[in-house]
């Protein structure tokens, strides 16, 4: 997989660094008492609009979602025909530090991808633990290199 790697949140553009703390913000929101794993989204569309997203835990496993989706979720039910550009997620565990980025789980990665193929263009993603290393991927595909697809069905 192909990840560009910035040492900090600081080496990242102006843009970038707004979007991600916009996940940031919306990651110490999470509604996640049962994990206490927080983790926050935000994305950008075409037009600018910034969208937010974070998990959000059930004691009725599975019946929560993930952060991810929650903000794709959003950005299409509002937001209905804008391309999305950029992604950021970052993540927080309450009991020990988080300083690496993780990556987003496969229902995740599923969901991103159906909607970086609908658009038709890919779906940049940056990841982020609380502190340290931000990882870049240019496209959702390079997370999900065999991925299931509308095509399968038809």
């Amino acid at each position: 997989m192909e990840v560009k790697k910035y040492s900090s949140k600081e080496a990242l553009s102006q843009s970038d660094k707004v979007l991600l703390e916009e996940a940031i913000k919306s990651r110490e929101q999470a509604y996640a008492p049962y994990s206490r794993f927080k983790v926050g989204a935000a994305l950008v569309l075409e037009d600018g609009t910034i969208v937010k997203g974070n998990n959000q835990e059930n004691a009725a496993y599975p019946s929560g979602l993930c952060a991810e989706r929650v903000a794709i979720f959003a950005a299409s039910a509002n937001h209905p025909q804008k391309q999305i550009s950029t992604m950021a997620v970052t993540c927080r565990h309450s009991d020990k530090p988080t300083h690496v980025p993780f990556t987003s789980c496969g229902s995740c990665r599923q969901v991103m991808l159906e909607y970086e193929l609908n658009q038709e263009t890919p779906i940049r993603t940056l990841f982020y633990g609380e502190d340290g290393e931000v990882w870049e991927v240019a496209s959702t595909k390079l997370l999900l290199p065999f991925f299931f697809d509308k095509t399968i069905l038809e």
